[in-house]
């Protein structure tokens, strides 16, 4: 199968970068989201982007005005999914909404399309069942920043056929990732499974009283040579997304021990996400 178009459903700051790091290489992308307002603030940031990269030298304008030409914006589903041979899901890492997003996309989706779900978490078994040929839905896990990070995680699922994976894993490379193959399904899938466990000890540290998350970060950086140290790094995925995504392991499981850890559920009650809200483990404001 040939992919020409490509649709991102969810317009957030992931949807947004991997939209535009398909449109780089020379894909048809539309990014599609229910708000208007939230494809404004994508459009934004991807020309912001873009007249930044060729200011700096990074990119030339060529290239620049070539992958912006490739970008589309549509609030209308009929118009997001009607020519798209690949659509990425990047709507939040919560089942139901996976599942209601997916089923009104595959009404208006061509038969061969692919589902590739950017789920941090959740494996594509738990929701393939919302499009009529599940064989298409499998997880493409692209990391934060979608631009600069180069692994991606591809799940083969055991409902996902060797055509839709092998198309999958090819379109990864081409758009100059790397893909990272994982033969089976598991819940966080490789990379977040290390590192929740990495963030949950370090934030019952934090909740404990043992060491600031200065004194955390500082220890794990030096000791064991990470560039970010782990509350660091939560604070630039974004709080938002690791609290949900413990939510709906606890949702799954019923087991209290997969309940978000105190520290970091108090700073999402305050609504502080990270850098992206200027609050989390660490103060982003001019003033922090």
């Amino acid at each position: 199968m040939e992919i020409k178009h490509v649709t991102v459903s969810g317009a957030g700051l992931m949807g947004t970068q991997i939209a535009m790091q398909v449109a780089l290489h020379g894909y048809q992308v539309t990014t599609y989201d229910v708000f208007p307002a939230q494809l404004e603030k994508a459009k934004a940031f991807a020309d912001d982007w873009f007249a930044k990269r060729v200011q700096k030298g990074k990119l030339s304008a060529e290239a620049a005005a070539k992958a912006q030409a490739a970008l589309h914006y549509s609030s209308d589903i009929q118009e997001a999914a009607g020519e798209a041979d690949l659509i990425i899901d990047a709507v939040p890492d919560i089942l139901k909404i996976k599942i209601k997003s997916l089923k009104a996309l595959d009404e208006y989706a061509p038969a061969h399309c692919i589902y590739a779900s950017n789920s941090s978490y959740i494996v594509s078994s738990r929701f393939c069942h919302a499009v009529k040929d599940p064989s298409h839905v499998l997880n493409v896990h692209f990391f934060n920043p979608a631009l600069v990070m180069k692994i991606v995680e591809v799940v083969k699922g055991p409902h996902v056929s060797q055509d839709t994976f092998d198309t999958a894993f090819r379109f990864v490379q081409s758009i100059d990732k790397t893909p990272v193959k994982i033969e089976k399904e598991i819940y966080g899938f490789v990379v977040n499974r290390i590192f929740s466990a990495l963030t949950r000890e370090a934030c019952y540290l934090v909740d404990a009283g043992i060491a600031t998350p200065e004194a955390i970060d500082t220890a794990v950086k030096g000791a064991l040579g990470h560039s970010m140290g782990p509350l660091e790094t939560l604070d630039m995925t974004g709080l938002d997304l690791e609290y949900n995504v413990y939510m709906e392991r606890f949702r799954t499981s019923g087991d209290k021990a997969d309940l978000p850890a105190a520290c970091l559920t108090e700073h999402y009650a305050k609504g502080e996400y990270g850098r992206k809200s200027g609050k989390g483990f660490y103060d982003y404001t001019p003033k922090g």
